[in-house]
């Protein structure tokens, strides 16, 4: 009897201690100019015109505003639940949100993975966010994808870490 309630406890709390881990939300602050990186994961599509990103569940999962504007929609959008990390993902439940920046328009897709059903979305339309902002949180594994405005530059490519409210994404170009 005791073994069990021994088990039982040391279960507990060990899933206590990865659920503090995995909704973690560590102050972030910018550097350097440019667009940064909504998410925390692993670079995997960058082209002049999107990047997306793959969040495991280690990552941070809060999302933040890779450049500051106005939010201009948010639409969510039901789907399967594909592998994160796989381009077919886009088809997944997903929720959009457009922002009106300075540069143009930026289109931001949060997007379930194989074990996530959750996005908390934290902005609406009108709403003014800065650069670095929490927008939102996807649960467990899931993906990142947005646009890139013309006139930017990548700095990032396929397979690098990036990290959410740091890494600089895309400069302008001069």
């Amino acid at each position: 009897m005791s073994l069990g309630i021994e088990l039982l406890s040391g279960t507990a709390l060990a899933l206590s201690i990865f659920m503090v881990f995995f909704h973690r939300d560590p102050e972030r602050v910018p550097t350097g100019e440019g667009m940064i990186s909504p998410a925390d994961g692993l670079v995997v599509e960058a082209s002049s015109e999107k990047v997306a990103i793959f969040m495991n569940p280690f990552n941070v999962h809060v999302n933040r505003s890779p450049m500051e504007g106005k939010v201009a929609k948010v639409e969510h959008s039901d789907g399967g639940h594909r592998p994160a990390f796989f381009r077919s993902a886009s088809k997944n439940e997903r929720n959009l949100i457009v922002l009106d920046t300075p540069e143009g328009m930026v289109r931001l897709t949060q997007i379930t993975g194989v074990l996530v059903r959750r996005i908390v979305c934290y902005v609406t339309p009108g709403d003014f966010v800065k650069r670095g902002q929490r927008i939102g949180m996807i649960r467990f594994g899931s993906r990142v994808e947005f646009s890139i405005p013309s006139g930017y530059s990548l700095r990032v490519a396929e397979g690098d870490e990036v990290r959410a409210g740091e890494t600089v994404i895309a400069v302008k170009e001069r």
